[in-house]
């Protein structure tokens, strides 16, 4: 292991107790994956800056350790081939991926779009008002919070989730696109952008099973394939939605301006690059790329 100051949020994981380390932490907030060797000279310059960091979150920030050398299975499940590779967890989604020594100045600037902040306290007391039925204070309290930290994407995310649950997907979709590019960038804004352009797609007058029976009758209707997709996706039954897809693009790969292709895109940026359908699928993608 490598030498640290003692802390409760700085752990060495194995690849059998990975999941529960970082999995499930990331539920709770952001959790950074150092893969590191012992034999490599940037791994032990890094981790310094790694430890220095976590101490100053002071519980906001999970930092793990992987030794590369002695965890081969879970180093090879995420495709570690350099060390360091420092892996950033939230949601159960890989958030961010830095590949080689990293300083206290790059790292803190990503580090700070999914750390708790001050501004995330105001959040949550809105998000009570809007529970409570209070929906135009809560909308009023977490845009003065936006004016107050600007920098905190957590505040039009949720700002454009609130919109989205009530169904105003053009509203949430045009406020996304009027975000500043480091908020818009960022990981979980760039997927709720992609989702609401499937609700945007939806024909509401035609149902799933319908759907099915259309495709199952004519193989080769890509509109009936389009919309069944579109269903698969905000069912969040992405596999079914990925097998549409890349049968749109075997039938027709050029189909509205190459729409099963960007649609794919769309899925494995929902899913995270690090899902197992996103490396099922990406040789479909490949294949009808030209």
């Amino acid at each position: 292991m490598i030498d640290s100051i003692d802390s409760p949020y700085i752990i060495e994981a194995t690849s059998n107790n990975f999941k529960p380390l970082v999995i499930e932490n990331s539920k709770q907030g952001p959790v950074l994956v150092n893969f590191w060797s012992k034999k490599a000279g940037p791994s032990l310059r890094q981790y310094p800056i790694l430890d220095q960091i976590v101490h100053h979150y002071d519980g906001r920030l999970l930092l793990i350790n992987v030794d590369t050398d002695k965890e081969v299975a879970v180093t090879k499940e995420y495709g570690i081939s350099s060390v360091p590779t420092l892996k950033l967890f939230r949601n159960e989604q890989v958030v961010e991926t830095m590949h080689g020594y990293q300083s206290e100045k790059d790292l803190l600037p990503v580090l700070e779009q999914y750390v708790a902040r001050d501004s995330d306290l105001t959040l949550a007391g809105a998000i009570r008002l809007y529970t409570d039925g209070k929906k135009t204070e809560a909308y009023e309290t977490i845009a003065n919070a936006i004016v107050d930290d600007p920098v905190n994407p957590r505040l039009p995310l949720t700002f454009c989730k609130l919109l989205k649950h009530e169904g105003r997907y053009q509203e949430s979709f045009a406020l996304i696109d009027s975000l500043p590019p480091t908020i818009r960038s960022h990981k979980e804004v760039e997927q709720l952008h992609d989702l609401l352009t499937f609700h945007m797609e939806l024909d509401n007058s035609r149902n799933i099973d319908s759907l099915k029976t259309q495709v199952e009758l004519s193989p080769d209707d890509l509109e009936a394939k389009q919309q069944l997709t579109i269903q698969y996706v905000i069912e969040q039954q992405h596999e079914k939605a990925l097998e549409q897809l890349a049968s749109m693009m075997e039938i027709d790969p050029g189909y509205q301006d190459n729409y099963a292709r960007n649609a794919m895109l769309k899925v494995f940026n929902l899913l995270g690059s690090e899902h197992a359908l996103v490396r099922k699928f990406r040789p479909s993608l490949k294949r009808y790329t030209h």
